[in-house]
């Protein structure tokens, strides 16, 4: 593993009929795995629509992540930016305006 999946726990998590019942259930629903991000077909990846656990039909859509417009990493991505705390730096005097 590399990158970000090195010290996650997210494929662990994922219910024991991932690959058995809720992937096959997802493209059955959507064989032409239309990213539910741009609207294109040819998503490569199951995506949750919402972050988090729920792992439900509901919340489950394709969306294109190792092929582009790389939709899924781009949300990914603004989904972890915006969970980091923001810190701000004490706002400091120009020095030529001391």
């Amino acid at each position: 593993m590399s990158g970000g999946w090195a010290h996650s726990t997210r494929r662990d998590r994922l219910p024991a009929n991932w690959r058995t019942e809720i992937r096959p259930e997802a493209h059955e629903r959507n064989p032409e795995h239309i990213c539910h991000l741009c609207g294109k077909p040819g998503g490569d990846f199951l995506d949750h629509k919402i972050p988090g656990d729920d792992h439900s039909l509901d919340n489950l859509d394709w969306a294109h992540d190792a092929v582009p417009p790389h939709c899924h990493r781009y949300k990914s991505s603004a989904e972890g930016v915006a969970a980091q705390p923001r810190e701000r730096r004490a706002r400091e005097k120009h020095p030529g305006l001391l």
